[in-house]
This record gives structure tokens, C-alpha cells and sequence, in this order.
């Protein structure tokens, strides 16, 4: 039986202390990853710094009317720090540790898929503090353990920039053509009983998610799809584009 995993990624309160932004009207987002953790040591030329994404958020300001430092709030702090680009849409890969939170994730197999989400902050009043979305998808080609690939390929992901990898961790390759970040998002998010949780009209649509009531604001295991078929159905009618590239590059 096919496999469809929900992982919520992308810098928010809990790691970084602020929401990538997100046009409520049109659904345009940028995706900005969580903040490299500082007890990993990275291999040189593969720091990917905060400032990478500087001309990405002024144009998303200029498009939309809003200011860097007063509308957007952007911390200059991470300025300093490093980004933990995870998942990389530029390779289509994302790196997890298969022994614990990514334990479902390894078990993944070709032609299943990881369907990614992240928690926005709307630029304009709209019905929620915070907008949950979907804004990028891997369809599995192939999961290799992080210490087996090649020194030439380390800079394919996170997971893999790090000097001392893990024997634990994984990297999932997205198959081409089916893979990448969406143009727009796609809003699943409402509160709900005292949560964010995923619509309930969206979950019937889904066939169900394996966690109560929807549940994703935060979770220590990736919720399953419980019905593949009818996910992925849904998805097909959204017409998503699919960009195979990251927010500080073309």
C-alpha cells in the first residue's frame, strides 16, 4: 500500500521566532527555513546565511506594499545565523533522522510522497492569526542513508553540509518532474479546539489524516494521509505548479 506523510517545516516561533510571510489574497508565500542549529560545525562554502534571502523578502515587500523591519517584522538577528535548508528544492531532498521523528519518513518507498507544510504570517487581515499551508511536495525516487553519499554531493542537502553526519540520518531524493515548491500555497489551517488544525471539510476531502481531529500545530510524529488515493485526487485538482528551485535562487 502506497504511503503519503505530512511534515511541517519552515522557520516559525518555536525555531527562528518568526513566520515567513504569506499574501492572504493571492496565496504567495516565501519559504524560509528554520535556523542551522549552532552546536553543528557546517563544511566550508556551504553556509547558507540568513542574508541569502534578503532580496527575495524586499521583493516581496515591493510586490505587496509592506516594510522589512516594521511590517514584516524580519528579526536582524538571523542575519548572523545560518538556515537549515530542509527540505532543499534546488535537489528536491530532505534529510530527517530515520531512527527517531523521520522513523516513518524511512520507511517511505518509491512512489510514495512527503507533502510539506508551514505556518505563515498573513501581510493583511484575514480569518486566522497564522495561516497553515501546504507549499511543496517529494514524490520518492529513492532514500539513502546520509554517511553513503559521495563527498561531491554533500552540499545536496542539510543533512549532508554538516562536517560530522549522523549514522542515523537519512536523505529522501524527490523524483523530478513530480516534485518541488509550489507557486502558491495552499491554506489548510483553522483553529479549532483551542489548535490549528486542518479543516474539517479538508479532512473529509483527504479521507482523514492518522492524527485526532486534524491536529498540526505541532507534532513529534508526521501525521499520516489515510486514504493515498483520495489525497492525492484532491491535490491533482488544485493545478499547482511545481518549482524546483529555492527562494534565494533561480
Amino acid at each position: 500500500m502506497r504511503k503519503g506523510i505530512l511534515v511541517r517545516i519552515g522557520i516559525d516561533q518555536t525555531y527562528g521566532n518568526w513566520n515567513a510571510p504569506i499574501d492572504p489574497k493571492s496565496n504567495e508565500f516565501l519559504y524560509i527555513p528554520i535556523p542551522e542549529n549552532e552546536r553543528f560545525e557546517i563544511r566550508n562554502g556551504m553556509r547558507i546565511n540568513f542574508s541569502s534571502f534578503t532580496y527575495e523578502l524586499k521583493r516581496f515587500c515591493k510586490n505587496f506594499g509592506v516594510d522589512l523591519k516594521n511590517g514584516l517584522k524580519f528579526p536582524e538577528e538571523l542575519n548572523n545565523k545560518h538556515a537549515h535548508l530542509d527540505p532543499d528544492f534546488r535537489f528536491l531532498t530532505y534529510g530527517d533522522n530515520g531512527k527517531r521523528r523521520g522513523a516513518g519518513v524511512a520507511e517511505l518507498r518509491k512512489g510514495d510522497f512527503i507533502v510539506f507544510y508551514s505556518s505563515l504570517k498573513p501581510i493583511s487581515k484575514c480569518k486566522h492569526k497564522l495561516v497553515y499551508a501546504l507549499i511543496g511536495i517529494l514524490v520518492i525516487d529513492k532514500i539513502v542513508k546520509a554517511i553513503n553519499i559521495e563527498a561531491n554531493n554533500h552540499n545536496i542537502n542539510a543533512h549532508t553540509r554538516k562536517k560530522d553526519i549522523s549514522e542515523n540520518d537519512i536523505v529522501v531524493f524527490g523524483q523530478n518532474g513530480k516534485s518541488g515548491r509550489f507557486d502558491k500555497c495552499i491554506p489548510i489551517g483553522e483553529w479549532r479546539e483551542r489548535a490549528y488544525r486542518v479543516e474539517k471539510k479538508l479532512l473529509d476531502n483527504w479521507g482523514g489524516l492518522s492524527v485526532k481531529d486534524g491536529y498540526i500545530q505541532r507534532s513529534a510524529v508526521p501525521p499520516e494521509f489515510t486514504d493515498f488515493k483520495k489525497f492525492v485526487k484532491w491535490l491533482g485538482s488544485k493545478n499547482i505548479n511545481l518549482l524546483n528551485y529555492n527562494n534565494y535562487e533561480k
